[in-house]
């Protein structure tokens, strides 16, 4: 399936990057009693850092890192400080995929994490269909779904998903609203703005075009193309209550 791409690279960094200023390493990194009672259950060093930062990227942004992935200096050496444990340290974590498996599957029997499928991954989407009508904004669209899975605790899917799941939402709410909008017409309004696609201005263009053809007014001539607009709008006695509940933007 083709990626339908509606972040800019800058929105996918802030979404999924690991945060790396002071107040977020703080406030998202910051490991409890409990936490490092379990990462010293580990034996070696590196599955100890190693299991550290899964655990912090899992709580924030709330995903799985990478193979291989550049860690920045900055969150190792938080993290490390706080274990007793050099950077270094990280570059023979998980030599084995094994133990990456094992540490994943720690993470969802100590703290209940979960892979976005099946049930969970159902009512998330259909949770996002909702949002997705009052979203103002693809980023903040794909912002509430990652806070929502960071919420109950569900493992983002890769950035592409996300993407497709809210675009694919945005497409299924724009398309419930307009049929929203339909069903509050009476059959001879309908039949009325229908003839906006058939009937002809001038045996030019059709009235919906001659409606949306309008410039700021700049002489007498020009107001008037503009009122004739208006009062032909005005005819059409739209009732007033067709846009209740559909978000203003």
């Amino acid at each position: 399936m083709a990626h339908r791409t509606i972040l800019t690279e800058r929105q996918r960094a802030d979404l999924f990057d690991l945060p790396t200023d002071e107040i977020s390493l703080l406030q998202h990194y910051t490991l409890a009693d409990d936490d490092i009672e379990h990462i010293h259950e580990r034996r070696r060093p590196e599955n100890r850092i190693g299991f550290a930062l899964q655990l912090c990227a899992l709580r924030y942004p709330g995903r799985i890192l990478l193979q291989g992935e550049v860690i920045p200096e900055k969150v190792l050496h938080f993290i490390g400080a706080q274990l007793g444990v050099s950077g270094e340290a990280l570059l023979f974590y998980a030599a084995r995929r094994q133990t990456r498996q094992q540490h994943l599957e720690a993470f969802r029997n100590i703290y209940g994490y979960k892979m976005f499928s099946g049930r969970g991954a159902r009512e998330l989407k259909a949770w996002l269909v909702n949002e997705a009508e009052v979203a103002r904004s693809n980023e903040d669209l794909a912002r509430r779904f990652v806070k929502r899975c960071r919420g109950v605790r569900v493992i983002l899917p890769g950035i592409s998903v996300i993407e497709r799941l809210c675009a694919d939402a945005l497409v299924t709410a724009e398309r419930r609203i307009e049929t929203r909008i339909v069903e509050r017409l009476p059959d001879m309004l309908k039949d009325q703005l229908d003839t906006l696609l058939t009937e002809t201005v001038g045996d030019r263009v059709s009235r919906f075009i001659w409606l949306r053809q309008f410039e700021v007014g700049k002489n007498s001539a020009n107001i008037n193309r503009l009122l004739d607009r208006l009062e032909f709008l005005q005819g059409i006695e739209l009732p007033l209550d067709v846009l209740d509940g559909v978000p203003p933007h």
